[in-house]
């Protein structure tokens, strides 16, 4: 059979049976015609005793492998310990608060603020998030390529049929010979079938490690995946209560526009019995506009955080989220707690378990580029038949076996093979320092959500006693302008007080939820 399948680039090909051989069987059917001799036919299973001895070579390689494959190149992979990274010290803040509702489950931990509208939100970017969908086909990409990696250290086979129809050179070395032969056919149609097969035998281990590689990056596919859910469930959860905290302020503004305006009323009745002046009138009109300018900014962010919460439900900004928002906040923060150890820490965070596969991965690349200083075998063997008749292709006469060995040995290069692996050294230091800088980031995020968490929730509590004292002392400083006992001035300090006081309280309560989200992003929360 003209088809022989070797491992590409090999040098020292020991093949038996080649493009000398199909030719010399074109003579020797020619001779066989002028000597008109009688051939015999003999069975396709008696030549199977010659086939295995020629398939010693190859199971002699294969066992050779099996010994060496032992001696695998490069440096065994240890994961780095977390031994040296101190207990945090921020977590007994949060053993001080005073939650209203239990500590939720980490994996769903949005349920935890009981609030239906919030985890609906939620659910639906879990679902239709773009982002998360594309993590996921990174995920299919990255397990194709360990597919592929896997199976290059198996062997592969082929079933492959030719027909060739040629017209023979007279002045050729075989037309010249078969040509002084009587009944020489110049006009010839060679019929080829057979199956083969090749294997690249992993005597260095190059293929294993490169398949360990491939298998590393994959998990850190995968958890790259955990990282972007968890991601998205927060991006939701902090949009959401960005909106909650604006409908807040809004409906201050509003609430402060409409006192206002009968503070106006006031002094234009009060003005019309001549108890007010004109500089008082001046002053109300002032205050309205003052309160009203303060709504567009507030509609601003109010759209924009609506807007996002549809990019990340994977719709259109405008069409859901609106809907979604029109019922009254019913949330509420519920417990955190932490373990002080941080080795728990890091088994949940998907960005250090990502930066541990890839170091894992980079530590297999060198091994895989120290195998390039060891010789490749390959076996190679071919069972086919070939026949210059369509009649006779399946006849024992017509069957061309072929074996071989090929080797690959990569002896003068001017270092390259150093260059390769002084890069995968390379790359695998920066793996490492990748990964240390993930576990600093990790705790450094947890320290700083909680102290934002513990110190959001005690600038509340004070906020709430300042509203309170703006209160009383505005509606007693509009008590005394009624009565004449205080100028309108001292009416509008009071209100513009208080208007401050109530929107800081508002912010902070949403920043305070928001702060919540960012501990449990922090913690690894989500899956």
């Amino acid at each position: 059979m003209g088809m022989r399948i070797n491992t590409k680039g090999e040098l020292n090909q020991c093949e038996i049976g080649g493009e000398e051989q199909r030719d010399l069987s074109i003579v020797k059917l020619n001779l066989a015609a002028w000597m008109q001799r009688e051939s015999r036919e003999t069975s396709i299973l008696g030549n199977f005793a010659a086939i295995i001895k020629s398939l010693a070579v190859g199971a002699t390689a294969l066992a050779l492998s099996v010994v060496v494959t032992a001696c695998t190149t490069g440096p065994e992979y240890k994961k780095p310990g977390d031994s040296n990274l101190a207990a945090l010290h921020n977590t007994k803040l949060l053993g001080a608060r005073q939650a209203v509702a239990p500590m939720p489950s980490l994996d769903i931990w949005w349920t935890g603020f009981q609030d239906p509208v919030l985890t609906n939100i939620v659910e639906h970017v879990l679902t239709q998030n773009l982002d998360l969908a594309a993590s996921i086909a990174r995920i299919d990409q990255a397990r194709a390529v360990a597919t592929g990696a896997g199976a290059r250290r198996l062997p592969q086979g082929e079933v492959a049929t030719q027909v060739t129809r040629e017209r023979q050179s007279l002045n050729s070395p075989l037309g010249e010979i078969a040509s002084a032969f009587p009944g020489y056919q110049r006009t010839q149609t060679e019929y080829d079938v057979g199956v083969g097969a090749s294997w690249e035998l992993d005597l260095f281990g190059g293929l294993k490690r490169a398949a360990e590689a491939a298998d590393a990056e994959e998990q850190a596919a995968e958890a790259d995946h955990l990282g972007v859910r968890i991601s998205v469930a927060a991006e939701a959860a902090d949009a959401y209560f960005r909106v909650r905290g604006a409908q807040a302020r809004i409906a201050l503004a509003e609430n402060q526009v409409k006192t206002n305006v009968q503070l106006l009323e006031l002094v234009q009745l009060r003005m019309h019995d001549g108890l007010s002046t004109v500089l008082e009138q001046a002053q109300a009109e002032a205050r309205v506009s003052e309160s009203r300018a303060s709504l567009p900014p507030l509609l601003t962010e109010r759209e924009r955080q609506l807007n996002r919460l549809d990019v990340l439900m994977g719709v259109q900004p405008g069409t859901s989220a609106s809907e979604l928002v029109k019922t009254a906040n019913t949330s509420v923060v519920p417990a955190i707690a932490v373990a002080e150890n941080p080795a728990e820490l890091m088994r949940r965070r998907p960005d250090v378990i990502a930066a541990e596969r890839r170091l894992a991965a980079s530590n297999a690349k060198i091994g895989a580029a120290m195998a390039e200083y060891y010789p490749k075998l390959s076996l190679a063997g071919v069972l086919g038949f070939t026949s210059l008749g369509s009649s006779g292709i399946l006849a024992s006469n017509s069957f061309q076996p072929s074996i071989g060995l090929g080797m690959q040995w990569r002896l003068f290069d001017f270092g390259r093979i150093d260059a390769e692996i002084a890069r995968a050294k390379g790359e695998n230091s920066e793996a490492l320092i990748a990964y240390r800088i993930a576990m600093l980031r990790t705790t450094e995020d947890v320290e700083n959500s909680i102290m934002a968490l513990a110190q959001l929730e005690a600038q509340s509590c004070e906020l709430t006693k300042e509203v309170d004292a703006h209160q009383r002392a505005r509606n007693v400083s509009e008590d005394a302008y009624k009565g004449g006992a205080v100028s309108l001035t001292e009416v509008l300090y009071e209100d513009r007080l208080l208007l401050a006081a109530q929107d800081q309280l508002a912010q902070a309560h949403a920043d305070n939820a928001r702060a919540a989200v960012a501990t449990f992003r922090a913690l690894g929360g989500g899956w």
